[in-house]
């Protein structure tokens, strides 16, 4: 089996090819390399069932790629450092890009998971959010670029489900972290422990009581393939994500008592930035059997075992996962 993993070079696209790889598949990393990092691949990139196609979704066409029966489709700048200056890359990624990747899909007759986000939701005003909620975005913010794109992105897949039958399934992935991170986009789990690590006192954004649900890489690549991998979920929407919620001030304390940090340093609270960040995982639980497994304690100390290690990630290298 043939699986397509767009932005595959990208933090959550390179361990999903990974893993894909360690089961046996045929994996076919589709990548600009305008965020993802090559560097990302170099833990698998000789194995033979694995290949490279250096392409901008935005410009694909169904040719470009060979056939396959499975496509994750992850391209896309998902750093708040990039909201700004690749807010146009950025909406055009999210939307005639995922055009034409639904369009190779089709042509190839594969089964598509949409990675999307839980920035669909906004700043919440339903807590935990389930599936059925349709969000509190501010379509003209700084994260507008973003936001509105993955909802339009969705809005797509649920056009080529109805109109021709594409089997396509969305994943709304929630806060993901882990090794291979970029370490200067914004995110607050690379942007604590850089800092830690060099000394440095820790940046928290108001007074550090928003909350945010933090998953660890493998838990949530486990959880787009088992929403890829399930049967009769076409057209459906899954919440990804850990449902733990951790305020910004546990998680710099936590970080702080691993590397010895030097304390914190408050700043004035970002535009739209959302209070409580939490998925409801009913949904997950009962039709895909998954649920995130790794504690919030565990994968920070692997996190920052990769960082202190050089294999945690580098400037300028990112796919989908917020903060």
């Amino acid at each position: 089996m043939t699986a397509v993993v767009t932005g595959g070079a990208g933090f959550v696209g390179s361990h999903l090819c990974e893993a894909l790889l360690a089961d046996g598949r045929e994996v076919v990393c589709v990548d600009n390399f305008s965020s993802g990092r090559d560097a990302n691949l170099d833990a698998f990139r000789d194995h033979e069932a694995f290949s490279v196609v250096h392409a901008d979704v935005r410009d694909l066409e169904p040719d470009d790629l060979p056939d396959a029966d499975r496509v994750y489709h992850l391209a896309s700048r998902a750093s708040p450092a990039d909201f700004v200056s690749q807010a146009i890359d950025i909406g055009v990624t999210n939307t005639e890009g995922t055009r034409r990747v639904l369009d190779y899909a089709r042509e190839a007759d594969a089964r598509v998971v949409y990675a999307s986000t839980s920035e669909v939701y906004g700043d919440p005003e339903v807590h935990p959010q389930p599936e059925t909620y349709t969000g509190n975005v501010n379509i003209r913010g700084p994260r507008a670029c973003y936001d509105e794109s993955k909802r339009f992105g969705e809005a797509l897949t649920v056009a080529y489900e109805q109109s021709y039958g594409l089997d396509v399934r969305t994943a709304r992935i929630f806060n993901t972290y882990g090794p291979r991170m970029r370490l200067d986009d914004g995110r607050v789990v690379p942007n604590f422990v850089t800092q830690a690590l060099a000394g440095e006192p820790l940046t928290v954004y108001g007074d550090g009581g928003q909350t945010r649900s933090f998953c660890y890489v493998d838990d949530t690549v486990a959880g787009l393939r088992a929403l890829m991998d399930a049967e009769g979920l076409g057209g459906d929407v899954v919440n990804v994500g850990s449902d733990v919620e951790t305020s910004i001030a546990d998680l710099a304390e936590r970080v702080n008592e691993r590397c010895g940090g030097a304390g914190v340093v408050y700043h004035s609270v970002p535009e739209d930035d959302p209070r409580r960040r939490c998925p409801d995982l009913t949904k997950a639980r009962q039709v895909l059997g998954w649920e995130p497994s790794v504690s919030l304690d565990d994968g920070l100390d692997r996190t920052i075992d990769a960082l202190r290690g050089g294999r945690g990630g580098s400037r300028g290298g990112g796919d989908v996962a917020r903060d």
